[in-house]
Parts: structure tokens; C-alpha cells; sequence
């Protein structure tokens, strides 16, 4: 099963050459992986399923990019409706996940345009240690719906 996110496009994330630039392309994944992930604040409306992590300051465990991978297959055109990010989880580990992404063309748009492809590894840590935190039983009921087979990134050498 997949989670799928609409992110807005802004018009600072386009550079000279009119397409959204690869550091945006970070932002925008970053953007996917907190609705995703994160518990919304009180109040800010419903969450999905999957967003469970408490990422408010003072909270006891955060978690840490330890690797990213992004495959970018085609240029993203300004588009006023947002793109839609596919998510799904690649592998939970001992105290880390692979986030895996397909970023397309909006919903509904014709033909659908898949523009990237991308891979997160997060780690748990214990927010006061910075030491890996092993990932609970709790949030491995919750993800393990999500887990399929990891991005196949098609363009290696």
C-alpha cells in the first residue's frame, strides 16, 4: 500500500532554466516525509495513518537522514496544482527505514508524468544521546502496511 501526498509547487523552487531545482527537490520530499510521518500539532487538522512520530521539540526521540538518493527522470514545469508524491516504506530495520518515493504530475492531469524517483534511510535516535533508538513495536504495526519492495532506481552505472 502506498501513502500519497500533494505537496504545492512554490514558485521560488524553479531556477533559470524553468523547472524545479535539484536542491528544491529535497524540500519537497522533505515536505512529503513530515505529512507522512510527524503527528500534526492539536488542532491542525487529521493526520494519515502513518503520522506518529513526535517531532516537537523536547520530544524524546527524533530521527536523522543517514542517506538519500534521488533519480530525476524528467523536468517539473511550474504547475499550479500540487504534485502528487507517492510514499511507501522500502525497509524497517533494527532502528531505521527506507522511505521510498515517486513524485508525479498532479492527480487527474493526463498522461500522468512520473518526473522522480527517490530513497530516504532515517534513523531513530534517542534525542538527548543522538544514539540509534531501536524502532518500537508500535510504530512497525503501524508502518509494516506501507513496506513493499524498495525504489528501483533505473539510470545506475
Amino acid at each position: 500500500m502506498r501513502l500519497h501526498v500533494a505537496i504545492p509547487l512554490r514558485w521560488s523552487d524553479f531556477d533559470a532554466y524553468a523547472h524545479v531545482n535539484n536542491a528544491e527537490m529535497l524540500r519537497l520530499l522533505e515536505e512529503a516525509r513530515i505529512q507522512a510521518f510527524w503527528r500534526p500539532d492539536e488542532g491542525s487538522g487529521p493526520a494519515v495513518a502513518t503520522a506518529i512520530l513526535d517531532a516537537r521539540p523536547g520530544a524524546e526521540v527524533s530521527s536523522l537522514i543517514a542517506r538519500q538518493e534521488i533519480e530525476y527522470l524528467a523536468p517539473i514545469p511550474y504547475m499550479r496544482a500540487p504534485v502528487d508524491i507517492e510514499m511507501w516504506i522500502g525497509r524497517i530495520g533494527g532502528a531505521s527505514l527506507e522511505v521510498c518515493y515517486e513524485l508525479y504530475s498532479p492527480v487527474g492531469v493526463e498522461p500522468r508524468i512520473l518526473f522522480t524517483r527517490a530513497a530516504t534511510t532515517l534513523v531513530m535516535v534517542t534525542a538527548a544521546t543522538g544514539r540509534p533508538k531501536r524502532i518500537t513495536d508500535d510504530l512497525r504495526a503501524v508502518w509494516e502496511p506501507y513496506v513493499e519492495q524498495a525504489v528501483s532506481f533505473t539510470k545506475r552505472a
